[in-house]
């Protein structure tokens, strides 16, 4: 079995598809595509590393491919739609051109859908859950000894900690690094309990270990991430809910994530970090502290709301209501004036009316997000929400509140990006800009992405960038 030809890697990704260039391992052939959040893209990254050990290599040219992977999401219906139509096309290039293709899906889909992929619809060899990569090079070996495979087995302990990703955030420059899997909470329209277990921490050390190895790598901005960051908690491996039972020493010497945070902000102070996601029912004033008193840290948070109305978020079983939210938002502005929040925008939910969606509207003229990522609710089988409450929200009336939802926050991100005409900032080069070869873009602390002139900086610098133009989703500048 080859090795890499280079510790470095050029990585890129293409479109959904993940690949990795000037990689020599092996000569079978893996293809993989992710769906859904940045966590999916992660796991993707360890599914590569694995299979890497077993004599695969990536490609981007599906024909050729001995092993195809999508990595799935179940969050919403229309991402299972997709699912399924890859997968049919999948198929028919196994029919027709590559008869020997192992066809497989990952992620949140296949405890769900195990059953029905294999064995009823016949569209894959091998179904793995988010807990099961470890079990790849078993599985693979089942399907071609002429069975299909399935593993969808939740842990209560794996994190993946000792597993080194391969890279395939495409520019050298940006990474995630895992800190938690799972998630605890239970909103009563969301899977991912069900789809990815109960909620567990990884080892900080392993985590410090990690961001510094990216620093040496050239790496410049680390994303920690989780289901639920401000959730992490070591002391000593084991899911959080078991926590009570911890001995005193454990207790004593247990790690939040204020902690982890500024562990991670001193790795070096060139090293920016952002992180993502955020519960505000789990976010404390101590991280909120340790956002202020490092520079490094991006004054960036995520804060989903998913309603501004305190009846429907108790029928989410958010943990929080509207007077809560604000009052933290009110926090971290009083600490972090400059602190960009965004956020997530559920339109629709159960019983849902007038009165909750003006709700919404006014919190979002409040809190003046800079971005959100807004949806129509999806009702999701086996989530609390389906087996108690009826959708009851006509298709019609959740989409027209989304479409005043997205135009009220268009209004607010371009209104946002106004203020920051004349002002000059730090930002990141991370590639060559989409529409020209002659421009560079990155992000600013914010999040903000920025669009420049090429200068005799490279990707990966640090330039201070003054601010001219903008639109509501990108702003326009000059390296001064």
């Amino acid at each position: 079995m080859k090795t890499l030809i280079d510790k470095k890697i050029d990585e890129k990704k293409q479109g959904n598809v993940l690949t990795i260039e000037n990689q020599i391992v092996g000569t079978k052939k893996l293809y993989i595509e992710s769906y859904g959040c940045q966590m999916n893209f992660s796991d993707s990254e360890i599914v590569a590393s694995i299979l890497n050990k077993e004599n695969y290599s990536t490609t981007r040219d599906i024909s050729e491919a001995d092993l195809v992977f999508v990595n799935t999401c179940s969050i919403r219906e229309k991402a299972e739609q997709t699912v399924r139509k890859r997968l049919e096309v999948y198929n028919s290039i196994k029919k027709s051109i590559n008869p020997k293709m192992v066809v497989g899906v990952l992620g949140c889909m296949a405890e769900r859908l195990k059953e029905k992929f294999l064995e009823e619809e016949k569209l894959v060899d091998i179904v793995v859950g988010p807990d099961a990569y470890r079990d790849l090079p078993n599985l693979i070996k089942e399907v071609e000894d002429g069975r299909k495979a399935v593993n969808v087995f939740l842990s209560k302990e794996e994190t993946y900690a000792d597993i080194k990703p391969v890279r395939m955030s495409g520019n050298g420059v940006t990474a995630f690094v895992s800190i938690t899997r799972g998630c605890d909470n239970m909103c009563t329209f969301c899977v991912v309990p069900y789809t990815r277990g109960r909620e567990r921490s990884r080892n900080p050390k392993s985590i410090v270990q990690e961001c510094k190895d990216l620093f040496l790598d050239g790496y410049r901005e680390v994303t920690l991430l989780g289901q639920n960051v401000d959730s992490y908690l070591w002391y000593g491996g084991g899911p959080k809910k078991d926590f009570k039972n911890a001995t005193a020493e454990q207790k004593k010497n247990a790690i939040n994530f204020s902690n982890l945070l500024e562990m991670v902000a001193k790795v070096n102070n060139k090293l920016r970090i952002r992180f993502s996601t955020s519960n505000p029912q789990d976010m404390t004033d101590d991280v909120i502290e340790i956002m202020a008193k490092y520079d490094n840290i991006c004054n960036y948070i995520h804060l989903p709301v998913q309603s501004g109305s305190s009846r429907i978020l108790k029928l989410m079983n958010r943990g929080y209501n509207r007077d809560e939210y604000i009052a933290l938002v009110d926090r971290i502005k009083n600490k972090i004036p400059d602190c960009a929040i965004s956020m997530d925008m559920i339109t629709g939910f159960c019983t849902e009316n007038d009165d909750d969606h003006n709700d919404t509207i006014s919190l979002m003229k409040y809190v003046k997000y800079d971005y959100g990522y807004m949806f129509k609710y999806s009702e999701r089988p086996n989530t609390a929400a389906e087996k108690k409450f009826e959708d009851d929200v006509p298709e019609e009336i959740k989409q027209k509140r989304l479409v005043e939802v997205i135009n009220l926050q268009q209004k607010q991100s371009l209104e946002n990006n106004k203020k920051r005409l004349n002002k000059t900032y730090e930002v990141l080069i991370e590639g060559l800009s989409k529409r020209s070869k002659n421009h560079y873009y990155g992000r600013t602390t914010h999040n903000c992405v920025v669009v420049f002139e090429k200068s005799s900086h490279k990707v990966g610098d640090y330039v201070n960038v003054i601010i001219n133009d903008c639109t509501a989703g990108t702003l326009k500048g000059k390296i001064i």
